[in-house]
């Protein structure tokens, strides 16, 4: 082995793991404020009804 090979191969694992951490940060973040909304939304219908029912 080269040392461009000992060099260069952790250098794209390294890129590789910092790309997918932020990826995956993003996704995580993307989910966890898409449920949030819909949690919202879904009180918000509760909450109408309840209010249609007159309760």
């Amino acid at each position: 082995m080269t040392f461009g090979h000992i060099f260069f191969i952790p250098m794209v694992a390294l890129t590789g793991i910092l790309v997918g951490f932020v990826f995956g940060a993003r996704a995580a973040r993307n989910a966890a404020d898409a449920q949030a909304r819909r949690d919202a939304e879904r009180d918000a219908a509760r909450a109408k009804r309840a209010a249609e029912r007159g309760e």
